[in-house]
């Protein structure tokens, strides 16, 4: 049995006996449950409340009894402003506890554990004054946190002297060196923290934009998406998935006693001399928590427009539009087409002193020099629209949000672009025309979205040919029909199609970029959109203007011999050409 487990076991064993001893149990009772437990692959307490043969408010009961400590009700109590400041609200999240009262140089606190020796030992040396703890029920400490700290940040001032304490403990930098480990040292005697910064280390070396950490019935599968692809790799034992989702909720600043309710938490990591953010999420599942890291290399925010993808003519154009003076640019497509690096790139491209660029984010995934960047909150009330009402007072000339999700922003954001600001955004809609039915349809007047909005484009990703592997390669006549290819199109072309090598993990693909459909609007298209036409009639309207498609634009780029007619074909799937 892993150590951990086997302490978890002597733990719950431990508990059980005092059940006894307060008469919640009976002995011939308890050794049934134990059986049944140990032939079930569970912990006896949880077998026991799974049952109902115990109550959660037994087993708080029996670990103060077990500690000598005394139980409280906080649902009963009312705890003083002053006492809630003596902790920081980051502080009590991670470690679960709730601040009762001061007095005699001593601080009462609420915990659900008592047998945590390692919290109560850190928030010790934190706070620097002696604990005297009380116990309370999880549910209860849970309940009283949002009750009393809620989502927001209390101002609570922290003594200089605990800075570095506070960092040790948080725990939020690791420095995560090149292991060269074959992946045999995935065994219960490998150190955790080396076998977590192999896992994050071999993604970021891989080139991965997420880590999956997936609790199956029988393994804990560990996967990758490199280039938009999923593609598993070597999984560690299902023994170690407890201890594996532990650490990495403690470095995200998760809590680990939660294990009922979804999460979300940041790890700051850096990777040989790189410093990279993970974006982490916690999601309960059937057979445990399930994570997924996302990867933010800022690094890759410096791109031009041209490794975006945008071949010259349009990349010209896309320099015209963003340079405007006013009115909305609108980005839109799937989750995970590129639409927040296409205007992370936009953003770069124009930044310059002269300009106050102030971006709308949830969350704020990368952090940009020289822009103002606000995170919005909904647990405060920091809502899109609210964020964006304030920020029109800081006279900004450009606006980035980082999506429209309904007529309150939308509203603010167009009346933003007729004052005199460039606004860029998002919108999920399969083609760029529809972004004006969908603008529309959430509230907005035709009028309005026709006297304000410049540019629509909507992108997809596409795999790009691996350089070193790239050979000539003949489409199948399948994709030559799809892509409506000509034998005359193919006499002044080569379209290419890596084979597979070193470089590429044999996929013949190594990095994405975009295919794009570009829909400016001119005055009859503006005239169109005030008379509310349907999006097949604007759609026809900007093919006439010259609107290359996404799968028009994406034939561009397999006859250039960037990316394959498979790749086209399968991000443009239902492209009306």
């Amino acid at each position: 049995m892993h150590r951990a487990e086997k302490f978890v076991a002597e733990k719950d064993d431990y508990l059980a006996d005092v059940l006894v001893d307060l008469g919640v149990l009976q002995a011939d009772q308890l050794a049934r449950a134990r059986e049944e437990a140990s032939a079930s692959n569970v912990g006896v307490i949880d077998f026991l409340l799974a049952n109902q043969a115990i109550r959660q408010s037994d087993v708080t009961q029996a670990k103060a009894a077990q500690f000598g400590a005394e139980v409280v009700n906080l649902n009963t109590m009312v705890i003083p402003d002053d006492a809630i400041s003596i902790i920081p609200r980051h502080v009590a999240k991670k470690y679960h506890v709730v601040p009762l009262f001061k007095a005699d140089g001593k601080i009462a606190v609420a915990i659900a554990d008592p047998s945590d020796l390692n919290t109560m030992d850190s928030l010790g040396h934190l706070l620097g004054s002696e604990i005297e703890w009380r116990v309370a029920s999880e549910t209860d400490i849970e309940t009283a946190l949002n009750k009393y700290y809620g989502g927001a940040e209390k101002k609570a001032v922290v003594d200089e002297r605990f800075k570095d304490v506070i960092e040790e403990l948080t725990q939020d930098n690791v420095q995560i060196s090149d292991v060269t480990d074959d992946g045999a040292g995935l065994d219960a005697d490998a150190p955790l923290i080396r076998l977590v910064n192999q896992i994050i280390f071999d993604a970021f070396k891989m080139r991965a934009s997420d880590i999956h950490l997936e609790p199956l019935q029988k393994r804990f599968r560990l996967r990758y998406r490199i280039d938009g692809v999923m593609t598993e790799v070597k999984s560690p034992p299902k023994r170690l998935q407890p201890s594996i989702i532990a650490r990495l909720k403690i470095q995200s600043a998760m809590s680990i006693s939660e294990h009922r309710i979804p999460q979300d938490g940041r790890i700051q990591t850096k990777v040989g001399n790189k410093l990279i953010d993970l974006r982490v999420s916690c999601l309960p599942t059937n057979h445990g928590e399930s994570i997924v890291m996302r990867i933010l290399d800022k690094e890759g925010l410096k791109l031009g427009l041209p490794e975006l993808g945008f071949l010259q003519d349009d990349q010209q154009l896309f320099e015209k539009i963003i340079s405007l003076p006013d009115g909305i640019l609108l980005v839109t497509g799937p989750t995970g087409s590129g639409k927040t690096t296409t205007l992370y790139s936009c953003l770069h491209f124009i930044n310059r002193p002269d300009r106050k660029i102030i971006t709308v984010e949830d969350p704020v995934e990368y952090v940009l020099a020289g822009i103002n960047q606000v995170q919005v909150s909904d647990t405060v009330g920091l809502t899109f629209a609210m964020a964006l009402r304030a920020i029109l007072r800081q006279a900004p000339n450009v606006i980035m949000i980082g999506e429209i999700r309904d007529i309150e922003t939308a509203s603010i954001a167009i009346n933003a672009s007729l004052t005199g600001h460039l606004v860029f955004s998002t919108l999920h809609t399969n083609d760029a025309p529809s972004a004006v039915t969908r603008l529309i349809d959430i509230g907005v007047k035709p009028f309005l979205v026709a006297s304000s909005t410049r540019c629509l484009m909507a992108q997809r990703l596409v795999r790009k040919i691996c350089k070193k592997c790239a050979e000539p390669y003949q489409p199948t006549e399948p994709e030559m029909r799809a892509l409506q290819l000509t034998p005359d199109m193919l006499k002044t072309a080569t379209p290419m199609k890596g084979r597979g090598c070193a470089n590429c993990n044999n996929t013949g693909n190594r990095g994405r970029f975009g295919i794009f459909e570009i829909f400016v609007i001119d005055d009859e298209a503006r005239k169109l959109i005030y008379e509310k036409v349907a999006s097949s009639v604007l759609r026809a309207r900007a093919r006439e203007m010259g609107m290359r498609t996404l799968r028009e634009d994406g034939i561009r780029k397999v006859l250039a011999g960037l990316t394959t007619p498979e790749e086209v074909i399968r991000a443009t799937v239902g492209d009306d050409t």
